[in-house]
């Protein structure tokens, strides 16, 4: 079976970044921009909200070593799908909940895990994560790839990207990439 690709929006692509890049079967993630109408945006036109985008990590996995519903649960563990167009301090619509789905089965999925978390009730709020097809998807500048691996002492990164890795090492350590020696 060949991999597949996940587009996922939750906020800061940094934190996304750090954390699929533990998970085995993923072998590859990359930080980038997609659900807009601006061709090749930068970060700074995304931020300044007038493109459409939002940020989001495009993740190369191995649907026989872990499968999109698992991807979904990771993801919906390390944000907060209740807010809109916000994480955390991170405020405007580049920071919204939002999987971008390549096929019907992704989407099917995407609509299963959401239906079920709203049904689980786990939030007090219902989850506002938008589910729309890939159209394009933009890679970020190289100064974003491997953000938290490059910076783990910048402030950010401490605050706000190192919890979010530290709790998908606690609740899903069974996914976790095994370390070289």
């Amino acid at each position: 079976m060949e991999n597949e690709i996940a587009t996922l929006a939750g906020g800061c692509f940094w934190c996304l970044e750090a954390v699929f890049d533990e998970v085995e079967g993923v072998d590859r993630v990359q930080s980038g921009y997609a659900g807009g109408h601006t061709v090749n945006p930068t970060y700074h036109e995304v931020c300044s909200e007038t493109t459409g985008h939002a940020e989001v990590v495009q993740i190369t996995f191995d649907p026989q070593r872990v499968t999109f519903e698992e991807l979904l649960q990771i993801f919906f563990s390390i944000h907060d799908p209740t807010t809109l167009n916000r994480q955390g301090a991170d405020v405007g619509t580049q920071y919204r909940s939002a999987i971008f789905y390549s096929s019907e089965s992704q989407k099917a999925t995407a609509e299963q895990v959401i239906a079920a978390l709203n049904a689980a009730q786990i939030w007090d709020d219902p989850l506002v994560t938008e589910i729309r097809p890939l159209e394009a998807f933009y890679p970020a500048e190289e100064y974003h790839r491997d953000y938290f691996q490059r910076n783990p002492s910048q402030g950010y990164c401490q605050f706000v990207v190192a919890p979010k890795v530290a709790k998908f090492r606690q609740y899903f350590s069974e996914k976790m990439k095994k370390k070289q020696l």
